[in-house]
């Protein structure tokens, strides 16, 4: 099963509203984080940064599902991607930690394998994909 097809069984699981809000966050935070200037690797950093660096490496294992939303605010401090997120998906930054509690690691899992950022060739192709299952 793909990442786009998680994400969108995911969504289905958490019911029509939640469903479609998790599914906005997930193509705003792909947008936010193809504009930010260290793409994945600023995430990746940002969390390391934050002491959350097992978190990053247990997730690029895939070896944890989910996150909490604290753990998500706390990871993505001082990047700005919770507030562009909310902004590109049109809900508040609340509903954006909340959705990436699950998205996250399986973004972190599909686009930096075992702790380290895939191609961006590729992160742009998968990129494309996610939004494209959300468009």
């Amino acid at each position: 099963m793909g990442i786009m097809d998680m994400i969108q069984s995911l969504a289905g699981q958490t019911g029509a509203a939640a469903g479609t809000d998790q599914a906005k966050v997930a193509g705003g935070f792909i947008e936010a984080l193809t504009q930010h200037p260290e793409g994945v690797q600023g995430v990746l950093d940002a969390f390391k940064n934050n002491g959350m660096a097992g978190h990053v490496n247990s997730w690029g294992a895939g070896q944890a599902a989910t996150a909490t939303p604290e753990q998500v605010q706390q990871g993505l401090s001082g990047t700005g991607l919770i507030e562009k997120t909310a902004e590109k998906a049109g809900v508040s930054p609340q509903v954006v930690q909340i959705a990436l509690a699950t998205v996250l690691p399986m973004v972190i899992h599909h686009f930096a394998p075992n702790g380290h950022p895939a191609p961006v060739s590729s992160m742009g192709s998968m990129a494309q994909q996610l939004l494209s299952k959300f468009a």
